[in-house]
């Protein structure tokens, strides 16, 4: 029987989206450090690959079948779209970052909530969000935007090519955004979480290396220890243990009142990378944060007449 879901974000739900946002912010540092021994599409491929098999050993010790033979007609062909999606999303993130700056790509591509704002509610009546809470959504939006405010000024970005790496962000921010309304609008929300994420890292894992080998990137094991270090931590907990978090958020909770938590990683990127490279927390880090903070309190209000829509709910 599916488990009965709730129309706003409990404290269980609260806490575990704080501690992905958190991880996700340590992974973004994480995998920078690391760009300049592993190719970033490579990287990202060792990344989901690894997850992979951690996921499917994990469905193997728990005896949770994969095949999907009792789903509802439609879920494979939504699980390829998923996964395609998912796959396309890390491919316009790291071709971007050939052209802009990691701070321009993150303001861009956490745009996501607003995609999936705009876009859910037509397909799921209850996703709809209040006024209060599209302030909300607008209050975080302004801390990453405040906290992220010197990449806007910096000569990495001013290049004549920057708008190209925009672009390729805002398509990553829209194409994360479409994968999650899938996930929740169409036949694939009646699958296990774990197929679910199945469908978008096995995909991935298949298309990485070819769009990889397309970029002509170097392929090679002759990693240190921190590298390996690096890429199994993305894999086993990035990729299989955090996504597999979410995708369960993603059965019970409203999904658009989830991605507000993900405003959060590009401000936990900041204080992880001022920790580990040494930079100063200022003043408009601290403002940042009390925006986000705000924003996620407005946003989890349940009080607030809806927002009128353009047409009904299917």
């Amino acid at each position: 029987m599916p488990a009965a879901r709730k129309d706003h974000i409990d404290t269980l739900a609260a806490t575990l989206l704080l501690a992905c946002s958190l991880f996700w912010g340590f992974q973004q540092v994480l995998s920078k450090a690391t760009v300049a021994e592993v190719a970033p599409v490579y990287q990202a491929f060792w990344r989901f690959a690894l997850g992979t098999a951690a996921l499917l050993l994990w469905c193997r010790v728990r005896g949770i079948a994969l095949s999907g033979r009792d789903e509802p007609p439609g879920v494979a062909r939504a699980g390829l779209l998923a996964g395609l999606l998912f796959a396309g999303e890390f491919v316009c993130l790291f071709l971007g970052l050939k052209y802009t700056t990691a701070s321009r790509l993150t303001i861009f591509l956490y745009c996501s909530p607003f995609w999936v704002a705009l876009v859910l509610p037509h397909f799921v009546a209850s996703e709809r969000l209040r006024r209060v809470q599209w302030a909300g959504m607008v209050c975080a939006f302004l801390g990453v935007l405040l906290a992220l405010g010197d990449g806007w000024t910096t000569s990495d970005a001013a290049h004549a090519d920057a708008w190209i790496g925009d672009l390729l962000a805002l398509a990553s921010g829209l194409l994360w955004g479409l994968t999650t309304c899938v996930l929740r609008a169409s036949p694939l929300r009646h699958a296990a979480p774990p197929r679910q994420l199945l469908y978008q890292m096995g995909i991935s894992t298949a298309v990485l290396p070819l769009v990889s080998w397309l970029l002509g990137e170097r392929w090679q094991l002759d990693f240190s220890a921190f590298a390996w270090s690096s890429l199994l931590i993305q894999g086993f907990v990035g990729a299989f243990a955090s996504y597999l978090v979410w995708m369960w958020l993603l059965t019970r909770y409203p999904a658009t009142r989830m991605s507000a938590f993900i405003f959060l990683t590009p401000v936990f990127t900041l204080l992880i990378g001022a920790l580990w490279l040494g930079e100063p927390v200022t003043f408009t880090l601290v403002a940042a944060l009390a925006l986000v903070a705000t924003g996620i309190v407005l946003v989890n209000h349940r009080g607030a007449a809806p927002l009128p829509l353009t047409r009904e709910a299917a």
